[in-house]
């Protein structure tokens, strides 16, 4: 597999906290999301895949076993949004309400 974030997927990810990684994973959708409204289409499916590409890391990441279902249900919500028919009505602003947290938490552990 092609990683686009290499050095995260040669091990450095697993080294981040859980709140790094969704604040990582959330700065990805932040990125497709103002693609998206930008109408550049094919900046925001990169930035998407991105965002797969992290949360896929993260769920490779067996210390966040506990953790298993929110992000497997995120991953199954971030897809069906941006590439599904959007049956759990997602909107761009419950994507930013989501992460902000997460980005807000890490930046403050650290």
């Amino acid at each position: 597999m092609s990683y686009q974030h290499k050095d995260l997927a040669a091990g450095r990810w697993s080294q981040l906290s859980f709140l790094e990684q969704m604040a990582n994973i959330g700065s990805e959708v932040e990125r497709a999301l103002s693609w998206r409204i930008k109408k550049n289409a094919d900046y925001a499916q990169k930035a998407f895949e991105r965002a797969l590409e992290l949360i896929d890391l993260t769920l490779d990441n067996n210390r966040n076993y506990a953790r298993l279902k929110e992000i497997t249900r995120m991953r199954e919500a971030i897809v069906d949004y941006f590439s599904g028919v959007n049956q759990f009505m997602s909107s761009e602003s419950s994507w930013r309400n989501y992460f902000l947290p997460f980005t807000y938490a890490s930046r403050r552990n650290n």
